[in-house]
């Protein structure tokens, strides 16, 4: 599943339609979902709660990848100095579903770090474990499921951190093939793009209210989505 956002009103009813196609077609499906959960969309809290108790789940193999939006978050943690550059790339949202307000000016230190002790001490201990358990990649069969690409040349077991989590128009603009199918999320496009070597299944949730996921069965690749209206 693509990026979500913060969009748990996407999440939940994706979910759902997964749920009930595993009910039809039988055995325990694996889950992949592809990275950034918080930022942007109004509930990342909601959603983080909904993932965990879905990697809870028997009924399913759920595995959860690390976003560049995980990633900002856990450096504000680390070092709120990181929270005014964190704030412009979507962290509002999420700083506001745990209940704590962003300072209004970027350069005031003091208040940067009352914000990020006000943020860990909302953060449940699960939760915590939820942003710091994080993977950076699955493979499953001819497939690699990463957040936002490979660097083209290099073997998936060596691949970079930041370029599986940031990497775009290097990886973007090259054939393939990169070792694996690489499924992934990170560069949204109104469209998924789904192609022999690159699955990209980002269609911007947290703007178009669009959720995508693709079922990935032998040969078949078959897109699933949530849809509602623009937020």
């Amino acid at each position: 599943m693509g990026d979500v956002h913060g969009r748990l009103d996407l999440l939940e009813p994706l979910l759902a339609d997964i749920a009930a196609d595993a009910r039809e077609s039988g055995g325990k499906p694996l889950i992949v979902m592809l990275g950034d959960y918080v930022d942007r969309g109004p509930r990342s809290r909601g959603v983080v709660e909904r993932l965990i108790a879905l990697a809870a789940d028997p009924a399913f193999e759920t595995r959860l990848l690390k976003g560049n939006h995980e990633e900002a978050l856990l450096r504000f943690l680390d070092d709120p100095a990181f929270g005014a550059v964190w704030m412009e790339n979507g962290g509002g949202p999420t700083l506001a579903d745990y209940g704590v307000q962003p300072p209004a000016a970027r350069t005031d230190e003091a208040a940067w770090t009352r914000a990020r002790d006000a943020f860990a001490d909302a953060l449940p201990p699960a939760h915590l474990a939820f942003y710091r358990g994080l993977e950076l990649m699955v493979t499953a069969g001819d497939y690699a499921f990463v957040h936002a690409g490979v660097r083209p040349g290099v073997a998936l077991e060596d691949q970079a951190e930041r370029d599986l989590l940031w990497i775009r128009q290097d990886f973007l603009s090259a054939p393939g093939p990169f070792g694996k199918a690489i499924v992934h999320g990170h560069t949204p496009a109104e469209e998924a793009q789904l192609t022999p070597h690159r699955l990209g299944i980002d269609t911007g949730a947290y703007a178009t209210g669009v959720l995508t996921a693709v079922r990935l069965e032998g040969q078949e690749r078959r897109l699933m989505q949530a849809r509602v209206s623009r937020a």
